[in-house]
Formats: structure tokens, C-alpha cells, sequence
């Protein structure tokens, strides 16, 4: 049987590998479609093994491969270990076995896993399960590693992250990859937050520095494509999406993406068409940058990425006085530019609710779905391309996600048939669709 990119790495050897060359093992195995199949088939090959130690390697291969409920019920029946414990606290994560998993983690002390590690691993979990105070707590325990481990960063970062403090996760993030420059789990998420703040330049940065290592991040090359594709950069956007089908060549979401590189080369610009643009439409298009403003009200809005007349519509004053450094001053600033012009604040928001009260909303999905539907659109954990098409849709709720058709969001810049088909999977894991026409 042919090995897997790490010859030296072999899970099902007389001793069982380090965790860390575990974690190199299970990289090397996700980096391509044909080193995961020949993983699987060695772990099925060692299926059968009875035994403790057998199930203690099983349970990892399992683990590995994503085949958690399995993992979890092998490394069970393991003789007692720190890796046992440990990896099995992994897969129970998976399973949304939260508790389970923090207790798992916790019986791994006893048998001398590294306390710190373990703590992290706790604080990751508490995460998962949105108990953001039980994670500050098992951060808390690590205090003193502050500018000395690059992964209690990075942990402080995602916590605060799920928090809404952007400004200090970025930081911790950036801290983290000060001291160790390479930590992809830092540079994948500093490139993601840079990508949803409109940060393009520095997102594709982060990305590129994931991308040059030698093993390939599916993720990372498919959020790079979107990036140069928006950029129009399209042959770069191209050659990603190809490294990606190289070692993934029935990766269906890169296969679909490829499409709509090669459907973008063949776009034109319809100058009459431009022409016909309403006088309001060409007044909302008006970039901010065109108006006098003090530097704190243009700096405020350039990070809540508010670039045009039309992207005031559709936020509150409560919203814009809600924002670090936007007081009464600026608020008045932007109030004079509107009024002349007949806009408000909140103007666009106003207008949907209209829209939403009308007969079109019979064709949402009957009775049971109430509570979906205002729930935000971040739930259907969407990816970069898809949800920042949706922020320019000014869609913020599933049940506002609903009332479009698959047309009107096809006509969005950028949002192809790859984004359609992800909305569509998502929204039908919940039993809702998109609104039809017949």
C-alpha cells in the first residue's frame, strides 16, 4: 500500500507517534484527496485489531479521517493515556459532546497531559459551546504566557473574536505570528477577519503565506481565489482553484467556483446599460470620499465600511452612535449631506420592512419556521464570497435571505452559481428554500 506524505509517521507502529507528529500526520493526510484515501484504507486494514493499544490507534485514524462518534466509542475501549483522553475530548467536540469533552480533557491531567495545553483545549471547547465566561476562565490559568506562546493568543484571539472585539482579536492574532511566525491557525483567521473587513490587500497577504507552505490548505486557496477574482486578477484566481483540483479533483465547490472564473473572462461592460441607471440609483452610488468631512467621521465610516450615499440608508443612527469615536458631532455631519438630497438614515431599512409586510411574504415556508427566520444570516456559516454578497444585498436575517429568489441574488456582482448552491444547501439543512416565482 502506498504511504502517506510522511513515510516516518506510522500511527499503527509498535509506539504510538507524539501528538505532535500526529497533528503533522493528519495535516499530510487532509493536504490531498489520495493521501486520504490511502489513509483510510490503512485504517481499514487495522479495523479488526482488538486490543488496547489497537483501539488507541484506531480511535486517532478514526478521529483523523472525521469519523468522530466511531473515534470516540475506540479510544473508550484504549487503555487510560494523555492521548486517549485527549482525543477523544477532540472527537466529542465534534459531536457538539461539549461537557463530555471538557471532562475528558480534564481526566488527561492525571496522566500527565501538559496542563497548559490542556487548559487551551478546555478554553477552545467552552468556545464551541458559546461559554464565553468558562473560556475567559481557562485563559485566565494561562495569564502568564502572554507574549511567550503564540497558541494562547491565538485562542485569546478566537474568544474575542466570537465576542465582537475585532480590534483586540486582530492584535492577538498579529501577536501570536510575532512569536511564531508560521502558526497557519493564526494566519488563516487574521486573513479571514482582514477579508471581512474589506482589508483585501493584507487578506491576500495572510492567505499567500499559508499558501506557500508545501501542503495544500483547501480553504485558504478557494478564499485567495475569491480575493483575485474580485480584484480581477482571474488567471491568479484560476491558477488557485487549480492547485486546489490537483490534489482535490472531485472537490464540488471548486469545481463550480472554476466555473465562474471562466464565466467571468467572458463578461463585458454594457455601456447603454450603465447609461440607463436611474438618477437615484447614480445619486446613492455617490462615494463618500466626494463629500467634506472631518477625519473622525471618515475614519469611522471607512471601518464600518460604509464607502457610499447608499450605504448610509441602511444603517440607524442608533447604529452609527453605537460605534467607538461617532458622536453627535459626526452624526450631524452626515445628517447635512443627506437632507439636502431627501435621504435619512435608515431610509433603505425602512423601505424592506414595507416590502416584507406585502403579499410576497405567502410564499415563505408555513408555520414552525418563525424562529429561523430572524435569526442572522452568520448562522448558515456561508463562505467569504457568499456572505459579503449577501452584507451588499443588505440581507442581515434568514427570513430576509428567503424573500429573494435565486435571480435577484444571482444579480449581485460576484454571486455565481457556487454561492447560489451554498445558500441553497444551507438554507434546505433547515428545511427552508429560497422564495419561487411559480
Amino acid at each position: 500500500m502506498e504511504s502517506v506524505i510522511e513515510p516516518g509517521i506510522d500511527l499503527f507502529a509498535d509506539n504510538l507517534p507524539s501528538m505532535e507528529s500526529i497533528r503533522t500526520l493528519s495535516e499530510s493526510v487532509h493536504s490531498s484527496e489520495k493521501n486520504r484515501i490511502n489513509f483510510a484504507e490503512q485504517v481499514e486494514a487495522n479495523i479488526s485489531r482488538t486490543g488496547q493499544k489497537a483501539s488507541l490507534a484506531l480511535g486517532i485514524g478514526l478521529y483523523i479521517l472525521g469519523r468522530n462518534a466511531e473515534a470516540a466509542d475506540k479510544l473508550g475501549k484504549a487503555a487510560d493515556c494523555k492521548e486517549k483522553f485527549m482525543y477523544r475530548a477532540f472527537a466529542l467536540r465534534q459531536l457538539g459532546q461539549f461537557q463530555e469533552a471538557a471532562e475528558s480533557l480534564q481526566k488527561s491531567l492525571e496522566f500527565e497531559a501538559d496542563t497548559v495545553l490542556v487548559a487551551l483545549e478546555k478554553a477552545a471547547t467552552y468556545r464551541y459551546a458559546s461559554d464565553f465566561a468558562a473560556a475567559e476562565k481557562e485563559l485566565k490559568v494561562c495569564a502568564n504566557f502572554q507574549n511567550v506562546s503564540a497558541e494562547y493568543h491565538y485562542q485569546l484571539a478566537r474568544l474575542q473574536e466570537v465576542q465582537g472585539l475585532y480590534t483586540e482579536s486582530v492584535d492577538n492574532y498579529k501577536t501570536a505570528l510575532e512569536l511564531s511566525p508560521k502558526h497557519q491557525k493564526s494566519l488563516f483567521h487574521l486573513a479571514f477577519r482582514c477579508d471581512l473587513q474589506g482589508e483585501e490587500e493584507a487578506a491576500i497577504d495572510y492567505y499567500k503565506q499559508i499558501a506557500s507552505g508545501s501542503l495544500i490548505y483547501v480553504s485558504t486557496l478557494l478564499n485567495l481565489a475569491v480575493l483575485y477574482e474580485d480584484n480581477g486578477q482571474l488567471e491568479r484566481a484560476t491558477q488557485c482553484v487549480d492547485s486546489v483540483l490537483e490534489t482535490h479533483p472531485n472537490h464540488q465547490r471548486a469545481i463550480l467556483f472554476k466555473k465562474d472564473i471562466e464565466s467571468s473572462k467572458t463578461m463585458f461592460y454594457d455601456e447603454e446599460k450603465e447609461k440607463k441607471k436611474t438618477r437615484k440609483n447614480q445619486i446613492l452610488e455617490t462615494p463618500i470620499s466626494d463629500f467634506e468631512l472631518s477625519v473622525r467621521s471618515r475614519n469611522c465610516l471607512k471601518k464600518m465600511k460604509i464607502d457610499t450615499l447608499g450605504d448610509l440608508l441602511n444603517i440607524t443612527e442608533a447604529e452609527l452612535l453605537s460605534y467607538k469615536n461617532f458622536g453627535e458631532t459626526s452624526l450631524r455631519e452626515i445628517k447635512a449631506i443627506l437632507e439636502p438630497k431627501g435621504l435619512y438614515l435608515g431610509m433603505a431599512l425602512e423601505e424592506r420592512q414595507l416590502a416584507s409586510a406585502e403579499p410576497a411574504d405567502e410564499a415563505l415556508p408555513p408555520d414552525g419556521t418563525e424562529g429561523l427566520k430572524s435569526k442572522p444570516v452568520d448562522d448558515l456559516r456561508l463562505s467569504v464570497r457568499a456572505r459579503k454578497c449577501l452584507q451588499k444585498l443588505n440581507l442581515r436575517t434568514i427570513g430576509e435571505l428567503i424573500a429573494k429568489t435565486d435571480a435577484e441574488l444571482l444579480g449581485c456582482k460576484n454571486f455565481g452559481v457556487t454561492s447560489l448552491n451554498e445558500v441553497n444547501k444551507a438554507l434546505g439543512d433547515l428545511g427552508l428554500s429560497l422564495r419561487s416565482l411559480d
